[in-house]
């Protein structure tokens, strides 16, 4: 029986350690992973105290998908540079009876932008535009596509599995050093926003128990009333007010129509391992496949004594691979991607055809 990899984020082939000179490849070593066997469950996040979050719900009887979801609003108090809940994720799930399926709960345009939005009048692109203020920010997501996964999913409710993230949010938390030199560095951004140099400012510091008592009656309404506790009511207020006031676009019709979208998997293989994972929009899942279909084709262990070999195929494999991605990734809902294409391994020999040792 094959094994099966789920994939969310990525796989990491190799561990990689370069020497301060950059010709010099003696500084380099491969990581050996080891094969380790778990009874109960894993939880593996980017916040050791979110992490903890999904241990404790899987230890009170909850299942993976209460423990990534409690997880999920976890980083929202926690990791706010990545985990928050005004942005948008995906989720691939596989359950005990098999099944193996995706959420895509991305963040959606709002209705009234259009195509050249972030461009001047002579068709340039606008700096920071599309990255920084109020017409940045897409119609979240993370709220509709966790609280989806959870009723479709989980089994515990929904005030349970966001308790959590509510007592980190109200009590407080030890701010560690990462957070504290995030918040540092971002100041300059900050400050240029009243309501967010408000919360994450040079106060936020290394050891400080940092509470959010806005953000915790934010997910308290969730908790209480569902996708309507944050897509209606007081926080769709507070989200249009704020983009009336900074000139975004996002509105409450924006809000209310959100919806989640359960996708297919797209699925590989690479030397006997079954690889499940995102289909667009995201990239990655293409991405991972068709990489991992290139370098099926090379003795890479066989290199282990000449890195520089296994470095020179890597680079041109991704090379390859990010082209692709670059001309014919997109939204599936507005474009047709080729994913049988991209997914096959034949085209990855193609691709490589012309790769010169």
């Amino acid at each position: 029986m094959k094994k099966i990899i789920l994939i969310i984020l990525f796989v990491s082939l190799f561990s990689i350690t370069f020497s301060s000179y950059k010709n010099d490849f003696s500084g380099i070593t491969f990581a050996q992973t080891e094969e380790k066997n778990y009874n109960h469950g894993v939880v593996s996040s980017a916040d050791e105290v979110a992490s903890q979050v999904g241990i404790d719900i899987l230890k009170n009887g909850g299942n993976a998908i209460d423990a990534a979801v409690g997880v999920g609003f976890a980083l929202s108090v926690v990791y706010p540079n990545a985990g928050n809940i005004g942005g948008g994720g995906f989720m691939v799930i596989h359950t005990q009876s098999g099944k193996n399926t995706t959420i895509d709960y991305r963040e959606t345009a709002p209705s009234l932008a259009g195509r050249d939005m972030y461009l001047d009048k002579d068709g340039n692109v606008i700096m920071n535009l599309s990255t920084l203020g109020h017409l940045a920010g897409g119609v979240p997501g993370c709220v509709a596509g966790m609280l989806s996964a959870l009723e479709k999913y989980g089994t515990m409710k929904r005030e349970d599995v966001m308790k959590y993230a509510i007592d980190l949010a109200e009590k407080g938390f030890k701010v560690h050093k990462r957070l504290a030199d995030n918040i540092k560095d971002q100041q300059e951004n900050f400050n240029k926003f009243n309501s967010t140099k408000k919360i994450f400012n040079s106060s936020v510091k290394e050891g400080k128990i940092f509470k959010q008592p806005e953000l915790a009656e934010t997910l308290k309404r969730i908790a209480s009333q569902g996708r309507d506790g944050f897509y209606k009511g007081k926080t769709a207020d507070l989200i249009v007010k704020e983009m009336n006031n900074g000139g975004g676009l996002i509105s409450y019709s924006d809000l209310e129509n959100y919806k989640p979208v359960e996708r297919e998997p797209v699925t590989g293989s690479y030397r006997g391992y079954k690889i499940v994972s995102m289909p667009p929009p995201s990239s990655g899942g293409i991405c991972l496949i068709y990489l991992l279909n290139i370098l099926e084709n090379y003795d890479l262990e066989h290199f282990q004594e000449v890195p520089e070999v296994v470095i020179h195929i890597m680079v041109e494999a991704m090379r390859r691979v990010y082209a692709d991605r670059s001309e014919f990734m997109g939204d599936p809902d507005f474009y047709k991607v080729p994913t049988g294409i991209l997914l096959s391994k034949d085209y990855a020999k193609l691709r490589m055809s012309d790769y010169d040792p």
